[in-house]
């Protein structure tokens, strides 16, 4: 989840990039430290403004409040994600505060700002944990088609067919294809790295020329 298109909304612009290092989480530290606080009345100004879409008093709101994020952020401690990750997701519930904030009925900014940032990063952890767990699953399936695949050829002595398979596995046939694909394309990385780190110069190819002679001689 390092970037993604909505995290490229988040600080407001077009041109913002998102985190991708602790150099640039560094930087928004410090950037964020340098906006200084608002004024309650500047403050109820760029809300409304904000409300109706204008870029600036976002992003002057965003930077204004980039430490809520950053102190959200730290308090979850990098788990599944990076703390860099962490402030990026908190940084869009802070947009979406700024930008929603008038018009909710709410008279706290403050609060409705860290609910919504706080609700932003734990959905993207929750996520992440989705995601590896679901990651785990497929790589349990890989293993358990694969010793299926070896024990149905040693029996019939050919390669077997998905449905063969899939009746072995217990599984749909479109579930067999699936997990075929994925264990073919997993083969094929594998074969390319390995093919990587072959040296060419190191093969002698006048060596096993000799050799192939002095057996057919």
């Amino acid at each position: 989840m390092a970037t993604s298109s909505r995290r490229q909304e988040s600080f407001g612009g077009d041109g913002h990039e998102g985190i991708q290092d602790e150099d640039a989480l560094q930087a928004l530290i410090r950037g964020a430290r340098s906006a200084g606080p608002l004024a309650k009345s500047d403050q109820a100004t760029l809300l409304m403004r904000a409300a109706l879409g204008d870029r600036s008093s976002q992003d002057r709101l965003v930077a204004a409040h980039m430490d809520r994020v950053i102190s959200l952020a730290a308090a979850r401690g990098e788990l599944a994600l990076s703390l860099a990750d962490l402030v990026q997701e908190g940084s869009i519930g802070l947009l979406h505060a700024v930008r929603t904030f008038a018009d909710s009925g709410q008279t706290d900014f403050a609060t409705f700002a860290d609910a919504r940032i706080a609700a932003q990063i734990d959905a993207a952890l929750a996520a992440e944990a989705a995601a590896v767990h679901e990651g785990e699953l497929l790589v349990a399936a890989a293993t358990d088609y694969e010793r299926a695949e070896l024990s149905v050829a040693r029996i019939l002595r050919r390669a077997p067919t998905p449905a063969e398979l899939a009746e072995k596995l217990e599984w749909t046939v479109d579930r067999t294809l699936y997990v075929a694909n994925v264990v073919a394309d997993a083969r094929r990385r594998y074969d390319e790295e390995m093919l990587a780190l072959i040296d060419p110069e190191a093969i002698d190819l006048e060596d096993d020329e000799d050799e192939r002679s002095a057996l057919d001689g």
